[in-house]
């Protein structure tokens, strides 16, 4: 082998390191803590998991239990129990008219919108807006969806080259990836959960047009020096008491069956007071000791 042909093949192996460095080294821990360190701002301190709450969970139950009422209603009640009727109604109600209605109940619900466009970071791809409406400091805006793993699950095969797993403090992952294998997942374990009529979970975050509009949290971007974070991430475990009949639009489910733990979900609340057409960003947490 000639020493250009060597040379050659050295460069085209560094290229390919490259590419999978820049989709790996976001959840290279060493790479992370290092990193995030030089930039304090973008970081949000806690002492323990249960330090992390920006509100109580009562809060957020209370926000997710008067949205999902709402959606219910305006989705009709009895469409579970009714198969024929809900295929007509998926017939004749054109993609955009639900989506549009899915927007309007939360902008009666919780008096605002949001929704994902063309982040205004450079080369942040998608981002997540306030379209219309107002947000309060201390609300809950979103929710991040997905397949939820404990720490002692696998989940090699999918977080290969997927930016959208989220560690929680304790370790629990959540892949809110709604593309290729974390996608066929998802529809899986959703399946398998379902008891008689009712849903257990949606499936619906995987489509442009999710019944549930605050199941976007996985398309925020994080801040920067010039965008500070106006929400934060916070953990959420569902109570046993939340209805059975509302859990259709929980966007999370368990990656295995015999999980004895309440299912976890992550939501991101509002730092401050967002008015319409700006653009969420978050901020990490780091455990202090």
């Amino acid at each position: 082998m000639s020493d250009l042909s060597f040379i050659w093949m050295l460069r085209t192996a560094l290229t390919r390191f490259q590419t999978k460095w820049k989709s790996y080294k976001h959840r290279f821990v060493p790479w992370v803590v290092l990193n995030l360190s030089k930039n304090e701002k973008t970081l949000r301190q806690v002492t323990e998991r249960c330090k992390d709450k920006v509100v109580p969970d009562e809060e957020v139950s209370h926000s997710l239990l008067k949205l999902f009422r709402v959606l219910l209603r305006s989705h009709g009640a009895n469409l579970d129990f009714r198969a024929v009727q809900t295929h007509f109604v998926k017939q004749v109600r054109s993609e955009e008219e639900r989506c549009g209605g899915n927007l309007d109940a939360t902008l009666h619900c919780l008096g605002f919108c949001i929704d994902r466009k063309p982040s205004t970071l450079p080369f942040a791809g998608t981002g997540v807006f306030v379209t219309k409406g107002f947000i309060p400091k201390g609300t809950t805006v979103a929710m991040y969806p997905g397949t939820v793993y404990q720490a002692y699950e696998p989940i090699l095969l999918q977080s290969i080259r997927n930016p959208f797993v989220f560690r929680c403090i304790d370790g629990v992952l959540i892949d809110g990836n709604d593309k290729g294998i974390s996608r066929m997942v998802f529809r899986s374990c959703s399946g398998r959960d379902r008891i008689g009529p009712f849903m257990m979970s949606d499936t619906s975050w995987l489509t442009d047009c999710p019944q549930n509009p605050l199941a976007v949290g996985q398309y925020v971007n994080n801040c920067c020096n010039e965008r500070p974070a106006n929400v934060c991430y916070q953990e959420y475990d569902v109570p046993e008491k939340f209805p059975i009949e509302l859990r259709r639009y929980l966007p999370n489910v368990n990656y295995s069956l015999d999980t004895q733990r309440p299912l976890r979900c992550v939501v991101l609340v509002s730092l401050r007071d967002i008015s319409e057409g700006e653009e969420l960003f978050s901020n990490y947490y780091t455990i202090v000791h």
